[in-house]
C-alpha cells in the first residue's frame, strides 16, 4: 500500500513496483485517515508511508497499523519524525529518492520479516534525538544471560552478525541463535527494535546529546 499526499510520487512508485513479478500495490491513500479507512476493508503485507501529511501524520498512523509492516519514506535521513515512527514500529525508513532497486530490496526485506535500516543509521539517529527517549529503563534484559547480553550490546552498536561472530570467535549461525533468543525474552520484532530498546533501557549511552 501506497501512503502519500503527492499523487504524482505515487504514481512513480506504483510504476517501479507494478514492474516486479512478486509485488502488487493493492491500494493508496493521501493520509493516515485514509490509509486506516482502506486497511479495514484491505489485506496489506507492507506499507509504504509518508511522515508528513494532512489530517493524520505517518508517525500517528503507523502506531495505529496493527499486522502490516510499515516502512517510511523521507526526504531526510536524519528526521526527528522518522525517529517517532520508528518507535510507533515501523520496521525502517527510506529515503524519497531511493533508487528503484533499493526500494523493492526493502520491501522484500520487511515483508520477511527482517528491518530495512542500517543499524549504524538508526544509532546515529537515536544519539541525535537521545533527549526524546523515555526515562524509565526497560527491566526485560536481566533474564538475558551474558552472552545474550553482549550481543544485544554490539547489535546495539550497528554491528552485523558476521562482524559479532568474527569478535566473539564463534560462527555467524551462533549469533543468530543468541539474536533470535533476545528477540523472543525482549519481546522484539528486529534489529530496529533491539537498537531503540538497548538507547531506551540506558545500555547504551549516546556519545553526544543535543544542546538546550
Amino acid at each position: 500500500m501506497l501512503v502519500d499526499d503527492q499523487e504524482l510520487l505515487r504514481a512513480g512508485f506504483r510504476m517501479v513496483l507494478d514492474a516486479q513479478p512478486d509485488i502488487e500495490v493493492v491500494a493508496e491513500a493521501g493520509d493516515g485517515v485514509t490509509a486506516l479507512e482502506v486497511l479495514k476493508d484491505t489485506e496489506v503485507d507492507v506499507v509504504l508511508m509518508d511522515v508528513r501529511m494532512p489530517r493524520m501524520d505517518g508517525v500517528e498512523a503507523t502506531r495505529l497499523i496493527e499486522g502490516a509492516k510499515v516502512l517510511i519514506l523521507t526526504t531526510f535521513d536524519l528526521d526527528e519524525y522518522v525517529f517517532a515512527a520508528v518507535k510507533a514500529g515501523a520496521a525502517g525508513f527510506l529515503l524519497k529518492d531511493v533508487p528503484p532497486a533499493d526500494l523493492v530490496n526493502a520491501i522484500r526485506l520487511v515483508h520477511a520479516g527482517d528491518a530495512a535500516m542500517s543499524p549504524r543509521t538508526l544509532r546515529r539517529m537515536l544519539e541525535t534525538f537521545a533527549a526524546q527517549l523515555p526515562n524509565e529503563e526497560p527491566t526485560a534484559a536481566d533474564d538475558l544471560t551474558p552472552r545474550e547480553r553482549e550481543v544485544l550490546l554490539m547489535v546495539a552498536r550497528g554491528l552485523s552478525n558476521g562482524e559479532i561472530a568474527a569478535r566473539l570467535a564463534v560462527a555467524e549461525a551462533t549469533v543468530k541463535t543468541h539474536l533470535g533468543r533476545v528477540l523472543a525474552k525482549l519481546g522484539l520484532r528486529d534489529r530496529v527494535q533491539v537498537v531503540v530498546y538497548a538507547y531506551e533501557a540506558g545500555l547504551v549511552v549516546p556519545s553526544h546529546r543535543p544542546k538546550g
